[in-house]
């Protein structure tokens, strides 16, 4: 590992990078450059330009893309995907079949019921937080120390039940919305999960949720945090 203030990066750290991030070999040693040779601090770097390239191209059409399967070992659960960018061109490459590959394999883990938490329905989110209130109010807190408790409970539930807020599968250091974005700084283009559909042998409609096989959201929208 090169030490504080050694301009000299080794290759076998730009390839740990490398490997824990999908950015490319510019990008990586550009990082644990301005890092000095420190690998956490290169991956907070990367992760700040994906959403910085991320904010600058969200408003880009998203026009092309591909519909991506993922069966899970046994057959008993499988998941369509649509992932959408801006041309055909990095629709074909191997990094973009990639993520979309992960993305399916990490609904198929996770379960999401909703795309972004801008489509939760205001039933469901009345529900839980009637339920957390409840259960805020039987530990004898005061009034203010339960909203607050709720406000948390409201947002480990978005964490656990929106796509884009969930911890990926293979990486929980990332959400999902920062994986895209990554690819977005490596690929150049916008990139969106427009929708999902996740089916499981025995439940009903294909879903596992209550409000809908699939979930959508306009390509062209960003995703938000």
């Amino acid at each position: 590992m090169a030490t504080p203030g050694n301009s000299n990066i080794s290759a076998q750290l730009v390839k740990e990078l490398r490997d824990r991030t999908g950015a490319g070999f510019t990008a990586c040693r550009e990082a644990l450059l301005e890092s000095k040779g420190d690998l956490e601090q290169a991956i907070n770097i990367l992760r700040k330009k994906g959403q910085a390239a991320a904010a600058k191209k969200s408003q880009r059409a998203t026009s092309e893309g591909l519909v991506s399967s993922y069966i899970h070992a046994g057959g008993k659960i499988g998941v369509l995907v649509e992932m959408n960018c801006e041309s055909d061109f990095v629709a074909r490459t191997a990094d973009f079949q990639r993520l979309c590959h992960d993305v399916a394999m990490h609904i198929a883990a996770l379960d999401p019921r909703f795309l972004r938490r801008e489509e939760v329905t205001q039933a469901t989110l009345d529900r839980e937080r009637d339920i957390y209130k409840e259960q805020a109010k039987a530990t004898g807190k005061p009034e203010n120390v339960i909203d607050k408790i709720v406000s948390g409970k409201m947002e480990k539930f978005y964490e656990e039940n929106c796509l884009y807020e969930q911890h990926f599968i293979k990486d929980e250091g990332l959400t999902v919305k920062e994986l895209v974005d990554q690819a977005i700084a490596k690929l150049g283009e916008n990139i969106a999960i427009r929708r999902f559909s996740r089916f499981k042998v025995g439940e009903m409609d294909g879903s596992a949720s209550a409000v809908g096989a699939i979930t959508e959201a306009d390509p062209a929208s960003p995703p938000s945090s």
